[in-house]
């Protein structure tokens, strides 16, 4: 089994990266999306969901999609990521992660769930810290001669450029995810993604 991630500045696009993994027959149960919700773009108000991701709380109720993996989308929150909308094997390995003993750092959260699925803790750290900044995640578990379909997929879905991104952070001063680190504002997260949606 091999681990496929991609990151989308935009929720559509990676909305649409799982309609397409879904289409091409990888499971359900092999897909994950991770989003960020810091601007509370998925509220549920018919739900107590929100009030407990802010509140640090685990995997909340269903909130919508238009079917498949995104029917069961979830409101939680992560450590350093702030709150989210989630859904597959990522997302319940990182709440089992936040739940349990161990949050936080490489060896737990986002960043430690990803690691234990074979993704470089480097990549890992650039994954985390795209969805704190407001991103969404998504990520396939396939055996590895179905690999090179999935990276085309995730790759055409006008996914970020993982190199460049990191690049971008690291001219800020980021040297790594940090999940003590604040949560991002609405604020900075439309400041963010104005800035990616004028690059080249």
């Amino acid at each position: 089994m091999k681990t496929v991630t991609g990151l989308y500045d935009n929720y559509q696009d990676a909305s649409d990266a799982v309609g397409e993994l879904e289409a091409s027959g990888i499971p359900h149960s092999d897909i994950s999306i991770v989003a960020s919700n810091a601007d509370n773009r998925h509220d549920n108000d018919d739900s107590k969901a929100a009030e407990d991701a802010a509140g640090g709380a685990g995997v909340g109720a269903v909130i919508g999609g238009a079917g498949g993996l995104l029917t069961g989308l979830g409101l939680m929150a992560i450590p350093g990521v702030g709150p989210v909308v989630a859904a597959g094997w990522l997302a319940a390995t990182a709440a089992g992660a936040v739940g349990g003993a161990v949050v936080g750092g490489a060896a737990g959260g986002i960043v430690g769930a990803l690691t234990d699925s074979g993704v470089a803790e480097d990549d890992a750290h650039v994954y985390a810290e795209g969805v704190r900044r407001g991103g969404t995640l998504v990520t396939a578990k396939v055996d590895d001669e179905l690999a090179g379909d999935v990276e085309r997929i995730l790759g055409q879905s006008k996914s970020v450029n993982l190199e460049e991104r990191r690049s971008d952070y690291a001219a800020g001063g980021w040297t790594g995810f940090d999940a003590e680190a604040d949560d991002y504002t609405p604020d900075e997260i439309e400041r963010d993604r104005a800035r990616n949606a004028n690059r080249p």
